[in-house]
This record gives structure tokens, C-alpha cells and sequence, in this order.
């Protein structure tokens, strides 16, 4: 009777540690994890867990160490604490090399305390000469690791084309119950850019999504046949199940025209860096589309907005819902397309007309505002447009080309967006007008360029090329810099129990943290 008692008070102790995690104003008395690309399932960028760190302290930030990872990391770490290991109890950071690869780092010392290798016979990382070897041999990624809510698994993506689950302690690879999980059927056409993310839904269920995309060609311009699509795995059972966004009809996974199962049509690759943003109140995911073709009769669904349930379905072979903007012949034509901009899921202000808003930026520099709950307002997929104000010009005559960041500031509950370029950055604050009408107003611009940005504390945080930023997420004002550390590409920085984390191009890991 006691060892049963004890497992429910264990139990019961485990689920309130999450809870508190998530929504406790006290977490930093223990610390907290982060567990998914920017945070949770909506990917905003506004760590409200974060205490140790702020306005008051980031002009005193100091270099803990800088240690040469066995690779590349082309992404962002997540952190686990509390790690029991056969050399003690342990913070941890996890990430996943270019070649697909999983490191696991002691967050205070940088040291490597394992590695996974994934065995990708069929691709090879910056081979893709066509003079010297086949270009289908090119391959490479830019995924980020996902930690299981449980605490007990870290999953990542192996260029071999599967999803693969690791007990965090040691990195022993789990191969039962379905796992790995087979995405694609052809990795060295199908790249997998995006972040792993995970999503807890109303009934329950939790699910594991990844997204793929394609990769350029030794001319500018997307190469070969691949379709954009995401993977949704339930994390009870370990099925999948597949959307894809060219051919929606079929919820397969393709291979190579012109074998069976394949598709006419190439292109809308999924390629933003969260992959898929969950909404609670709709219990429904979304993703975003690249260059391809639009043509919802044909069940092609290139540049847009995409509305699916959380397991990966939608609704009679289509989306359940969708947004394509009225000019997607020009943005196709131009190759500007919305899928680096994650769809966000914005903090909606008291008095709006739309309680429910999301933001959709794309290459072309326009911040779209739409209904999350009626994507093009007329009530289900296949239309265009449907914008509920003006779209916003971002400044900079620069591209869209990563996803943004979004902050409810605490001292006036106003909505505040942050959308980097390799420019330089914009302050815009989400404005309701009398009649209920949502706008976007720039407050603020700067010219320190930003790849992805994050809100930690009230300290808006972004790297490009060899700086890192800390600014007033109000007003632009630069708090804190460093130069140089490495050059990135898609790099960005996280904020986790005082201490700043960033990996670079030359294969550094770095740590900052407050004198």
C-alpha cells in the first residue's frame, strides 16, 4: 500500500513540476526547462519564465566559455535540467549537427557529454558538386531537437530520413514502438529545415510535428522533385500520419517519379524555422507554404496558409481551412513566398473586433493580419485573400526571410512584433482602432541585422552574422553587444536560467551569463 501511495505522490509531483514550469511566476526559484524551439507549441519568442536575467543586469554580460562542438549546429539548443547521468546530475543542452548528428552538452561547462550518430547512406553534407558526385548526395539540416514533455526522451532528425528518440541520460536510441519514425522517402531531395515541435491538444494527446522542404540548386531556384509536407507522430502510440501540401489527396509519403506513390506537382516546401504553430483555442495547427503552384481544384496548395487538425488530417483530402494571398501568381513568379515567416499566434489586445488574430509576413516585406479562426473569411479552404486591414510594409526594401518575434509587454498589456531582416530590425505594436479593427504601427527600426529574435525578461535578443544583441524591446535601444563571435546563418540565441546559449558557423557552442 505505501509503494502505491508513493508512485501517486511521485506522480502527482511530476505534473505539478510541469504545471508550475509552464505557468508559475516562481519558476526560477528551481529553474525551468525549454524544451521546443522558442518555448511551447506557438513559437512567439517571449520566455515570461525568465527572472535571473533582464533590463537591470544584460549591460554585465560576460563570456562563461566558448567550446568547439565535433560539427556544425545550424539551429538553436534546447535545455533540459536535472539530468541524472552516469557522471552525476546534470543540466543539459541538446542539438542537431548539419550532418544530423545529436549532441548532448553539460550546460554549465560546454563539455560534451554524448553523441548519437544517425547513418545517412544515401546523403553526404556539402558533397553536392555535380562535377565531382551526383547532387542527390547533398544533404544537410537545420532541424532542432525537441525534448519529450516527460523529460525522459529528446527527439531529433537524422539525415536518413527518419525522426529518432533517445533517452536523454546516455542517448541510447529507442527502436521499439514504431520508432524511429520514417519522414520522408527521399532525404536527399526532401530538406528538413524547421524545428521539431510538440503540441499538446484538448483531448489530450500529444504530438510530435516536423516539416520538410527542398534544397537549392547549384543555380538560384529551388531543385528536383520534392513536396513540401508535415509529419504529425502521436507520441502515445508512434503512428503518423502525413499531409502533404502538393497532391493533399494522397497522405502518403512520396518517392521519386517515376515510381508509385508520386506527384505531379513539386515545390511548397514548409521550410519556416517553428514548422508548425498549435493553437489551444482553435485545437488546430498551422503551417505556411513556398513557391509552387496554387490550385485548390487539383488539391495544390503552394503559397499559403494551411488550417489542419492536430493529428496532421484535414478535411476530405484538403486543408480544413486556409489563406492564399490574391497576388500568389506574382509571389510565385517572384519567388516570394510566406513560408519563412512561421504563421504567430498573437496576444490580442481587449476591445478587438477579431479575438482571435494571427500574423503571416512574407519574402515580399507585407505583415498580413489574419482571423486565426477564419483564415480567408469566407469559411472554409480554396479562396483567396481575406486580410483584415492593410498589410504592413516592413522598412529596409528588405526580404522576409526567418520568422519573428512577439511580446505581450507587462507594464500596458500592449502587443508588440519583432520581424527580422539581414538589414536590419522593426519594432511594430499591434493597435486596435474604435471600431475593432486591428492594424500594425512600426514604432521603432534599427539597422543591427537579426535572424531570430527572442523576448526573454523584457529583453528582446537577436544575432546575425558575428553580433549578438540585447535591446529595449520598446524603443530599439541597444542594452548589450558582443563582436565577434562566429558568423551564423540560422543561429539564434536562448535564454534559460540566467545564461545565454548560442552555437555559430565555425561549430562553437557559447554561454554568456551576468557579472
Amino acid at each position: 500500500m505505501l509503494r502505491v501511495l508513493t508512485k501517486f505522490v511521485v506522480l502527482g509531483l511530476s505534473i505539478l513540476l510541469l504545471f508550475s514550469q509552464a505557468h508559475s511566476t516562481d519558476a526560477q526559484a528551481t529553474g525551468y526547462d525549454w524544451l521546443q524551439f522558442n518555448g511551447d507549441a506557438q513559437h512567439i519568442g517571449n520566455n515570461t519564465l525568465e527572472k535571473k536575467l533582464g533590463a537591470s543586469n544584460v549591460g554585465r554580460l560576460h563570456r562563461l566559455y566558448q567550446v568547439t562542438l565535433p560539427a556544425v549546429v545550424d539551429g538553436a539548443p534546447v535545455y533540459l535540467q536535472n539530468v541524472k547521468t552516469s557522471k552525476g546530475t546534470k543540466d543539459l543542452l541538446f542539438m542537431t549537427s548539419k550532418q544530423g548528428d545529436l549532441f548532448a552538452v553539460e550546460a554549465k561547462t560546454g563539455a560534451l557529454l554524448w553523441t548519437q550518430h544517425h547513418n545517412a547512406p544515401d546523403c553526404f553534407v556539402d558533397k553536392g558538386d555535380p562535377k565531382v558526385i551526383p547532387e542527390k548526395l547533398a544533404c544537410w539540416t537545420t532541424s532542432i531537437p525537441a525534448i519529450d514533455p516527460g523529460r525522459a526522451f529528446v527527439y531529433s532528425y537524422g539525415l536518413d530520413g527518419y525522426i529518432h528518440k533517445h533517452h536523454v541520460e546516455d542517448g541510447t536510441e529507442v527502436t521499439t514502438d514504431g520508432w524511429p519514425v520514417l519522414i520522408t522517402k527521399k532525404p536527399w531531395l526532401d530538406k528538413v529545415s524547421p524545428a521539431l515541435s510538440f503540441a499538446t491538444t484538448k483531448n489530450g494527446t500529444t504530438y510530435l510535428y516536423e516539416t520538410t522542404s527542398g534544397y537549392p540548386s547549384p543555380m538560384p531556384g529551388d531543385w528536383g522533385d520534392y513536396q513540401g509536407h508535415l509529419v504529425a507522430i502521436n507520441l502515445s502510440t508512434g503512428a503518423s500520419k502525413i499531409f502533404n501540401a502538393m497532391c493533399s489527396n494522397v497522405d502518403k509519403l512520396f518517392v521519386e517519379k517515376p515510381d508509385s506513390p508520386s506527384c505531379d506537382e513539386v515545390k511548397a516546401g514548409i521550410w519556416a524555422r517553428g514548422g508548425v504553430t498549435y493553437s489551444p483555442d482553435t485545437d488546430r495547427i498551422y503551417v505556411s507554404t513556398g513557391n509552387g503552384t496554387y490550385d485548390p481544384a487539383n488539391h495544390y496548395w503552394a503559397e499559403s496558409v494551411l488550417a489542419l487538425n492536430p493529428d496532421g488530417s484535414g478535411a476530405n483530402g484538403d486543408p480544413i481551412d486556409s489563406y492564399t494571398p490574391k497576388n500568389f501568381q506574382m509571389i510565385k513568379d517572384t519567388d516570394s513566398d510566406l513560408s519563412p515567416y512561421l504563421p504567430i499566434i498573437l496576444p490580442t489586445p481587449k476591445g478587438s473586433k477579431y479575438p482571435h488574430l494571427m500574423l503571416q509576413g512574407g519574402k515580399d516585406g507585407r505583415l498580413r493580419l489574419l482571423d486565426l479562426t477564419d483564415l480567408s473569411g469566407k469559411g472554409e479552404p480554396g479562396h483567396t485573400g481575406g486580410e483584415l486591414t492593410s498589410n504592413a510594409q516592413i522598412p529596409f526594401q528588405a526580404e522576409i526571410t526567418t520568422s519573428p518575434a512577439a511580446w505581450l509587454n507587462p507594464a500596458d498589456k500592449s502587443t508588440w512584433i519583432f520581424t527580422p531582416t539581414y538589414f536590419g530590425t522593426a519594432g511594430f505594436q499591434l493597435v486596435i482602432a474604435k471600431d475593432g479593427i486591428p492594424s500594425l504601427k512600426m514604432v521603432w527600426k534599427t539597422t543591427n541585422s537579426c535572424t531570430i529574435p527572442l523576448v526573454a525578461n523584457n529583453v528582446l535578443y537577436c544575432a546575425a552574422f558575428k553580433n549578438l544583441w540585447a535591446f529595449n524591446p520598446t524603443t530599439g535601444k541597444k542594452l548589450w553587444g558582443v563582436y565577434p563571435i562566429g558568423e551564423t546563418h540560422w543561429q539564434s540565441p536562448i535564454v534559460v536560467n540566467g545564461v545565454l546559449y548560442i552555437t555559430d558557423q565555425s561549430a562553437n557552442l557559447l554561454a554568456y551569463a551576468a557579472r
